[in-house]
């Protein structure tokens, strides 16, 4: 599933295909693209985008009455006039411009929300001023490029909790955004073993471990996000290229680029996690 740099990524490729443009249809050409909608996506029919926000690994674009979430799953992309036999649905716009949503896996969603207030006051995601928040992203805590996101305020109540790190990192009503790919990099860059018990870390070690995971989303972020496969681009279908950056996820077998130990893989949580057995010793 994208993580926040690439869904951000493609917020911002959005806005200009999207912002202030008034539905004129819609066509679902598949129908999980609209499954979470007992109504479809008809409510969008005369609705005008007035904000493309982002929350974590969220999206959503703001209408004058509520709000279009956009859920991509593992494969999920907006893209200009898509040629790929994978378009899940359109949007036709009065201006006469239209936007696809192509789904290869068809495991990502689109669902006409309701708005909720914030509980904080604060805006409800990047990219809008809005202190609403579409009802099923309200369970979804700030992300870590979220001003309004207190690294240590999460650190303590990481610290409260009884988990393993990493299980901490991808809970994402703890702090959102980050996914598999960024949590392998982020204790990577803090020589922190994803299964360390939070209890036998430091509440100054947990917020080290958050404010990593922060800094190399910005720096993906800088370059469009990861691309591993065609299954991720950007709105024009551009790739992202922080991939050639990894230190750690998907390196197995590779050496460390700080000591020289093969990196391994093993299985935690049901998926793989990538680390240097030497930097990042488990003691507890």
């Amino acid at each position: 599933m994208p993580e926040l740099p690439e869904v951000e990524t493609i917020r911002q490729g959005l806005l200009p295909y999207v912002l202030d443009k008034t539905v004129k249809s819609v066509h679902v050409l598949h129908p999980r693209v609209a499954r979470m909608s007992p109504v479809g996506l008809d409510p969008l029919v005369g609705q005008t985008f007035v904000s493309v926000a982002r929350r974590g690994k969220y999206l959503w674009l703001n209408t004058e009455v509520g709000a279009l979430v956009a859920h991509l799953g593992m494969s999920g992309q907006f893209r200009i006039n898509s040629p790929s036999p994978h378009v899940r649905a359109t949007l036709d716009f009065t201006d006469g411009s239209s936007i696809d949503f192509v789904d290869q896996r068809t495991f990502g969603h689109l669902y006409p929300d309701t708005l909720l207030p914030t509980p904080d006051g604060g805006p409800g995601g990047h990219g809008s001023k809005l202190a609403m928040i579409p009802a099923s992203v309200a369970h979804i805590g700030r992300d870590l490029l979220d001003p309004l996101c207190d690294l240590t305020a999460v650190a303590k109540r990481v610290k409260s909790g009884r988990t393993e790190i990493k299980r901490a990192l991808l809970n994402q009503s703890i702090a959102s955004g980050i996914g598999n790919i960024y949590a392998d990099e982020a204790l990577w860059e803090a020589k922190t073993h994803p299964q360390k018990k939070t209890s036998a870390m430091t509440q100054r070690n947990i917020e080290y471990v958050y404010a990593q995971a922060r800094e190399v989303m910005e720096r993906a972020l800088a370059v469009g996000g990861t691309s591993f496969d065609a299954l991720y681009v950007n709105v024009n279908g551009e790739s992202g290229y922080f991939d050639r950056s990894l230190n750690a996820y998907g390196k197995t077998g590779l050496p460390c680029r700080r000591c020289g130990t093969s990196i391994q893989r093993i299985v935690f949580m049901n998926r793989s996690s990538h680390l240097c057995p030497a930097c990042q010793r488990r003691s507890r």
